[in-house]
Protein backbone atom coordinates (compact mmCIF):
# COMPACT_ATOMS: atom_id res chain seq x y z
CA UNK A 1 0.00 0.00 0.00
CA UNK A 2 1.37 3.81 -0.47
CA UNK A 3 2.03 5.58 2.49
CA UNK A 4 1.15 9.08 1.07
CA UNK A 5 -0.37 10.06 4.48
CA UNK A 6 2.46 8.83 7.12
CA UNK A 7 2.59 11.89 7.94
CA UNK A 8 4.40 11.77 11.27
CA UNK A 9 7.71 11.34 9.03
CA UNK A 10 5.86 14.19 6.38
CA UNK A 11 6.80 18.27 6.59
CA UNK A 12 5.03 21.36 7.03
CA UNK A 13 5.39 22.42 3.56
CA UNK A 14 2.83 19.06 2.73
CA UNK A 15 0.67 20.12 5.60
CA UNK A 16 0.37 23.76 5.43
CA UNK A 17 -2.43 24.09 2.74
CA UNK A 18 -4.12 21.09 3.37
CA UNK A 19 -8.09 20.44 5.42
CA UNK A 20 -7.40 17.33 7.92
CA UNK A 21 -11.30 15.57 9.64
CA UNK A 22 -9.19 14.04 11.97
CA UNK A 23 -6.21 13.59 13.97
CA UNK A 24 -5.30 9.80 14.85
CA UNK A 25 -2.82 9.87 17.87
CA UNK A 26 -0.67 6.09 18.21
CA UNK A 27 -0.05 5.11 21.12
CA UNK A 28 2.45 2.16 22.20
CA UNK A 29 5.56 1.37 24.61
CA UNK A 30 9.04 0.73 25.12
CA UNK A 31 9.08 -3.06 26.13
CA UNK A 32 10.83 -6.37 25.21
CA UNK A 33 8.59 -8.63 23.08
CA UNK A 34 9.86 -11.86 23.45
CA UNK A 35 13.25 -12.59 22.19
CA UNK A 36 12.63 -12.04 18.18
CA UNK A 37 10.29 -8.16 18.15
CA UNK A 38 11.56 -5.00 19.03
CA UNK A 39 11.42 -2.83 21.70
CA UNK A 40 8.96 -0.66 19.94
CA UNK A 41 6.56 -2.99 18.48
CA UNK A 42 3.58 -1.69 19.99
CA UNK A 43 4.40 1.60 18.99
CA UNK A 44 5.11 0.57 15.34
CA UNK A 45 2.27 -1.63 14.42
CA UNK A 46 -0.37 1.14 16.07
CA UNK A 47 0.87 3.48 13.61
CA UNK A 48 1.20 1.24 10.96
CA UNK A 49 -2.38 0.39 11.14
CA UNK A 50 -3.07 3.90 11.56
CA UNK A 51 -1.62 4.80 8.46
CA UNK A 52 -3.17 2.05 6.38
CA UNK A 53 -6.34 3.16 7.72
CA UNK A 54 -5.90 6.94 6.97
CA UNK A 55 -4.79 5.72 3.29
CA UNK A 56 -7.79 3.57 3.20
CA UNK A 57 -10.09 7.11 4.89
CA UNK A 58 -8.81 9.00 1.44
CA UNK A 59 -8.62 6.51 -1.40
CA UNK A 60 -12.34 5.00 -0.84
CA UNK A 61 -14.01 8.01 1.40
CA UNK A 62 -12.42 11.23 0.52
CA UNK A 63 -11.46 11.78 4.56
CA UNK A 64 -8.26 13.67 4.87
CA UNK A 65 -6.64 12.61 8.38
CA UNK A 66 -3.55 13.14 10.38
CA UNK A 67 -1.34 10.28 11.60
CA UNK A 68 0.60 11.51 14.79
CA UNK A 69 4.27 10.64 15.37
CA UNK A 70 3.84 7.25 17.99
CA UNK A 71 3.87 7.84 21.30
CA UNK A 72 6.52 5.35 22.86
CA UNK A 73 5.38 5.94 26.77
CA UNK A 74 3.24 2.49 28.05
CA UNK A 75 2.50 1.69 31.29
CA UNK A 76 4.14 -1.50 32.55
CA UNK A 77 3.23 -4.23 35.05
CA UNK A 78 4.86 -5.48 38.08
CA UNK A 79 8.29 -6.98 37.39
CA UNK A 80 8.74 -5.66 33.53
CA UNK A 81 10.59 -2.59 35.28
CA UNK A 82 13.37 -5.75 35.83
CA UNK A 83 13.89 -5.94 32.45
CA UNK A 84 16.60 -4.29 30.42
CA UNK A 85 15.39 -0.90 29.13
CA UNK A 86 11.41 -1.71 29.49
CA UNK A 87 10.46 1.95 30.71
CA UNK A 88 7.56 2.31 33.11
CA UNK A 89 5.55 5.54 32.40
CA UNK A 90 3.30 6.72 35.09
CA UNK A 91 -0.22 7.37 34.33
CA UNK A 92 -0.13 11.05 35.37
CA UNK A 93 2.70 11.30 33.11
CA UNK A 94 0.59 9.59 29.85
CA UNK A 95 -2.21 11.85 31.36
CA UNK A 96 0.05 15.00 30.77
CA UNK A 97 0.99 13.85 27.18
CA UNK A 98 -2.26 13.67 25.90
CA UNK A 99 -3.35 16.56 27.59
CA UNK A 100 -0.81 18.67 26.03
CA UNK A 101 -1.65 17.27 22.82
CA UNK A 102 -5.49 17.80 22.91
CA UNK A 103 -4.46 21.22 24.18
CA UNK A 104 -2.01 21.99 21.17
CA UNK A 105 -4.77 20.38 18.76
CA UNK A 106 -7.74 21.99 20.34
CA UNK A 107 -5.75 25.84 19.96
CA UNK A 108 -5.03 24.76 16.08
CA UNK A 109 -8.74 24.33 15.51
CA UNK A 110 -8.58 20.25 15.63
CA UNK A 111 -12.06 18.70 17.16
CA UNK A 112 -11.85 14.81 16.55
CA UNK A 113 -8.47 12.53 17.88
CA UNK A 114 -8.64 8.95 17.72
CA UNK A 115 -6.54 7.30 19.97
CA UNK A 116 -5.56 3.90 18.32
CA UNK A 117 -3.42 1.93 20.97
CA UNK A 118 -0.69 -0.79 20.44
CA UNK A 119 -0.15 -1.61 24.26
CA UNK A 120 -2.57 -3.48 26.72
CA UNK A 121 -1.05 -1.68 29.72
CA UNK A 122 -2.32 1.74 28.61
CA UNK A 123 -5.68 3.04 29.95
CA UNK A 124 -7.57 6.47 28.56
CA UNK A 125 -10.93 6.40 29.26
CA UNK A 126 -10.57 7.97 32.84
CA UNK A 127 -8.68 10.37 31.11
CA UNK A 128 -10.92 11.24 28.77
CA UNK A 129 -13.38 12.21 30.81
CA UNK A 130 -11.02 14.33 32.22
CA UNK A 131 -10.61 15.96 28.83
CA UNK A 132 -14.23 15.90 27.96
CA UNK A 133 -15.17 18.29 31.00
CA UNK A 134 -11.95 20.47 29.86
CA UNK A 135 -13.11 20.29 26.09
CA UNK A 136 -16.53 19.80 25.59
CA UNK A 137 -16.33 20.48 21.99
CA UNK A 138 -13.79 18.20 21.88
CA UNK A 139 -14.29 14.35 20.66
CA UNK A 140 -11.85 11.76 21.70
CA UNK A 141 -11.76 8.10 20.80
CA UNK A 142 -9.79 5.11 22.07
CA UNK A 143 -9.55 1.98 20.43
CA UNK A 144 -6.83 -0.55 20.78
CA UNK A 145 -6.20 -2.04 17.22
CA UNK A 146 -5.59 -5.55 18.06
CA UNK A 147 -8.88 -6.03 19.53
CA UNK A 148 -10.88 -4.27 16.83
CA UNK A 149 -11.67 -7.77 15.16
CA UNK A 150 -11.86 -11.03 17.34
CA UNK A 151 -8.15 -12.99 16.84
CA UNK A 152 -9.62 -16.72 17.56
CA UNK A 153 -11.14 -15.55 13.70
CA UNK A 154 -8.10 -15.04 12.10
CA UNK A 155 -5.22 -16.79 13.87
CA UNK A 156 -4.69 -20.67 15.09
CA UNK A 157 -3.53 -19.49 18.59
CA UNK A 158 -3.74 -16.01 19.59
CA UNK A 159 -1.92 -15.16 22.76
CA UNK A 160 -1.52 -11.62 24.03
CA UNK A 161 2.22 -10.15 23.73
CA UNK A 162 4.34 -11.36 21.32
CA UNK A 163 2.33 -13.80 19.71
CA UNK A 164 1.26 -15.33 16.84
CA UNK A 165 -1.07 -12.07 16.14
CA UNK A 166 1.71 -9.57 16.81
CA UNK A 167 4.69 -11.43 14.83
CA UNK A 168 2.40 -12.00 11.94
CA UNK A 169 1.41 -8.49 11.58
CA UNK A 170 5.40 -7.21 12.33
CA UNK A 171 6.20 -9.72 9.59
CA UNK A 172 3.42 -8.05 6.90
CA UNK A 173 4.69 -3.81 7.92
CA UNK A 174 8.36 -5.00 8.69
CA UNK A 175 9.62 -8.48 7.94
CA UNK A 176 12.97 -7.24 8.85
CA UNK A 177 12.30 -6.51 11.98
CA UNK A 178 11.47 -10.20 13.06
CA UNK A 179 13.96 -12.93 13.94
CA UNK A 180 11.34 -15.15 14.45
CA UNK A 181 14.38 -18.15 14.16
CA UNK A 182 15.08 -16.36 17.74
CA UNK A 183 11.72 -16.07 19.63
CA UNK A 184 10.92 -18.30 22.71
CA UNK A 185 8.06 -20.36 22.80
CA UNK A 186 5.69 -17.48 24.45
CA UNK A 187 4.57 -19.88 27.31
CA UNK A 188 2.98 -18.38 30.63
CA UNK A 189 1.75 -19.41 33.79
CA UNK A 190 -1.64 -18.88 35.02
CA UNK A 191 -2.98 -17.56 37.56
CA UNK A 192 -3.39 -20.46 40.94
CA UNK A 193 -6.37 -18.62 42.07
CA UNK A 194 -9.38 -20.11 40.19
CA UNK A 195 -10.80 -16.71 40.53
CA UNK A 196 -8.67 -14.49 39.22
CA UNK A 197 -8.45 -17.00 35.98
CA UNK A 198 -12.10 -16.24 35.60
CA UNK A 199 -11.78 -12.74 35.71
CA UNK A 200 -13.63 -12.68 39.04
CA UNK A 201 -11.71 -9.99 40.01
CA UNK A 202 -7.82 -8.06 38.13
CA UNK A 203 -4.99 -7.39 39.33
CA UNK A 204 -1.52 -7.02 37.56
CA UNK A 205 0.70 -9.90 36.72
CA UNK A 206 4.10 -9.98 37.72
CA UNK A 207 5.49 -10.31 34.74
CA UNK A 208 8.63 -12.30 35.25
CA UNK A 209 6.69 -14.82 37.32
CA UNK A 210 4.44 -15.59 34.29
CA UNK A 211 6.73 -15.49 31.31
CA UNK A 212 10.99 -16.23 30.94
CA UNK A 213 11.10 -14.99 27.43
CA UNK A 214 8.39 -11.91 27.82
CA UNK A 215 5.87 -13.50 25.63
CA UNK A 216 2.71 -14.96 25.91
CA UNK A 217 1.42 -17.22 23.09
CA UNK A 218 3.15 -18.89 20.57
CA UNK A 219 4.75 -16.88 17.96
CA UNK A 220 6.11 -19.47 15.76
CA UNK A 221 2.85 -20.27 14.03
CA UNK A 222 3.08 -16.51 12.97
CA UNK A 223 3.33 -15.67 9.03
CA UNK A 224 3.33 -12.35 6.88
CA UNK A 225 -0.07 -13.93 5.30
CA UNK A 226 -2.15 -13.96 8.47
CA UNK A 227 -0.86 -10.31 9.47
CA UNK A 228 -1.73 -8.66 6.08
CA UNK A 229 -5.37 -10.20 6.39
CA UNK A 230 -5.92 -9.07 9.55
CA UNK A 231 -4.29 -5.74 9.43
CA UNK A 232 -6.18 -4.70 6.01
CA UNK A 233 -9.54 -5.50 7.82
CA UNK A 234 -8.77 -3.63 10.66
CA UNK A 235 -7.70 -0.81 8.63
CA UNK A 236 -10.82 -0.87 6.58
CA UNK A 237 -12.82 -0.84 9.90
CA UNK A 238 -11.14 2.14 11.27
CA UNK A 239 -11.37 3.97 7.72
CA UNK A 240 -15.39 3.25 8.13
CA UNK A 241 -14.77 5.03 11.45
CA UNK A 242 -13.00 7.63 9.98
CA UNK A 243 -15.43 8.26 6.91
CA UNK A 244 -18.58 8.70 9.88
CA UNK A 245 -16.36 10.44 12.34
CA UNK A 246 -15.16 13.40 9.76
CA UNK A 247 -19.08 13.88 8.71
CA UNK A 248 -20.01 14.43 12.74
CA UNK A 249 -20.56 18.62 13.07
CA UNK A 250 -21.64 18.74 16.72
CA UNK A 251 -22.95 15.97 19.83
CA UNK A 252 -26.28 15.36 18.66
CA UNK A 253 -24.79 13.39 15.46
CA UNK A 254 -23.46 11.11 17.76
CA UNK A 255 -27.06 10.10 18.91
CA UNK A 256 -29.86 8.59 17.21
CA UNK A 257 -33.29 10.46 17.87
CA UNK A 258 -36.27 8.62 19.86
CA UNK A 259 -39.60 9.04 17.81
CA UNK A 260 -42.95 9.15 20.01
CA UNK A 261 -46.33 8.35 18.98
Amino acid sequence: MKREFDLSISAYGVTRPLDYNVVILPWGATEPHNLHLPYLTDAILAHDVAVNAAQYAFDEYGVRVMVLPPVAMGAQNPGQRDLKFCIHYRYDTQRAILADTVASLHHQGFRKLLIINGHGGNTFKSMIRDLAVDYPDFFILTSEWFAVLPAKEWFDEPGDHADELETSVMMHYHPELVNLSEAGPGQANPFALQSLREKTAWLPRHWTRVTSDTGIGNPHLASADKGCRFAEAVARKYAVLLKELAAVKGEQDLYTTAIHS
